[in-house]
């Protein structure tokens, strides 16, 4: 049954390691797409100074790499509208 289980579960599947890594404008953002329902869901990282903020998106991509460029680029754009803020 393993074997189906492999096929048919549901939970994402991720690896923890960033995909794409960018530097801007002192942030560092790093696309960390995850495997869900045979999709790329979209998701990343951005730090700074020793300080994270992750997000989840709701969008799905069936390639891999274009879901790590728009994690870049939703990325671009937290940094450009919260900068600092978005750390607690």
């Amino acid at each position: 049954m393993a074997f189906w289980s492999k096929w048919f579960s549901s939970a994402p599947v991720a690896d923890g390691k960033p995909v794409k890594t960018l530097e801007y404008k002192g942030f560092v953002i790093e696309a960390k797409p995850f495997l869900e329902g045979g999709q790329w869901q979209l998701s990343g990282c951005i730090s700074k100074d020793g300080k994270q903020h992750s997000f989840i998106r709701a969008d799905k991509f069936t390639s891999k790499d274009d879901c790590a460029d728009i994690a870049i680029s939703k990325g671009q754009l937290i940094v450009d509208q919260m900068g600092e803020r978005m750390f607690p």
